[in-house]
């Protein structure tokens, strides 16, 4: 397996009068092909984390290195543009632009000074609406979507903009239950399809222990656990960040149990 995205000895936090440091000393690695996906409490940092691997948020130390070793906390805007694309948790307000434009959009990283689409362009949009089943949608309005159908176009957006890294927080967070199976599930032929490294945080703790290829748990306390989903699950360590009162993680089976009283 090749890595895709690396944390090196990371430190992630806030700057300012007051420093404040969430996490410290993080290794882990996203590989290629794979869908890595980021779980653990309200609190314990996720959002955080993820800003610091995209560059909008600079670590207290250490690094975020992609595939080639470049470390994303060093690279100018424009370039990081080229090689991560991100996809947030609310659904934006693009006005009266259709769904193959929003896609289009995903270009503006590499348009000169006239910011005119070429053909090429335009056919890298329409091929990633068509890599997320979107493609029936083009000529709609964006704003007339479902929240599913808006999160597979801004999924397009993402792919338009040719990236080696695609970093999702909670895409499904707006998305029924079927839903958000389908969209992860996505997400994953995504990454092994085109060879993209795919992270995305999430709260549906069973569903991303069965859909993903890769579980990066972040507890509260700053620790972070790395592995496959069964691996995670068997070190305790969703248990100890997640079970609550009478509600237990069973490792197994990847589900919450209510535990009886007796």
């Amino acid at each position: 397996m090749t890595a895709g995205l690396t944390l090196d000895e990371l430190t992630i936090g806030y700057r300012g009068r007051r420093p404040t440091t969430i996490a410290s000393g993080l290794h882990a690695v996203a590989q290629v092909g794979r869908l890595t996906t980021l779980i653990g409490p309200n609190g314990a940092g996720k959002s955080t984390l993820l800003r610091t691997v995209c560059g909008l948020q600079k670590p207290l130390s250490g690094a975020v290195r992609l595939a080639d070793c470049s470390d994303t906390t060093r690279m100018r805007p424009a370039r990081l543009a080229r090689r991560i694309a991100t996809v947030g948790t609310q659904i934006i307000d693009p006005g009266r632009l259709t769904a193959r434009e929003v896609a289009e959009l995903g270009r503006t990283p590499y348009l000169g000074a006239t910011g005119r689409l070429s053909a090429d362009d335009r056919a890298r949009a329409d091929w990633a609406l068509e890599a997320v089943r979107a493609q029936s949608l083009a000529d709609r309005p964006f704003h007339d979507l479902s929240d599913g159908e808006a999160q597979r176009v801004l999924a397009a957006r993402a792919l338009t903009q040719e990236p080696e890294l695609l970093v999702l927080d909670e895409p499904t967070s707006h998305l029924d239950a079927p839903s958000r199976v389908e969209f992860l599930d996505l997400l994953s032929t995504l990454a092994r399809e085109n060879a993209l490294t795919v992270l995305v945080s999430s709260h549906e703790l069973e569903l991303a222990m069965r859909l993903s290829d890769a579980i990066w748990l972040l507890s509260p306390d700053g620790a972070l656990t790395t592995g496959s989903p069964l691996e995670v699950a068997a070190s305790g360590a969703v248990s100890a960040a997640f079970d609550r009162g009478r509600l237990r993680f069973d490792p197994e089976r990847f589900v919450f149990d209510v535990q009886s009283d007796g």
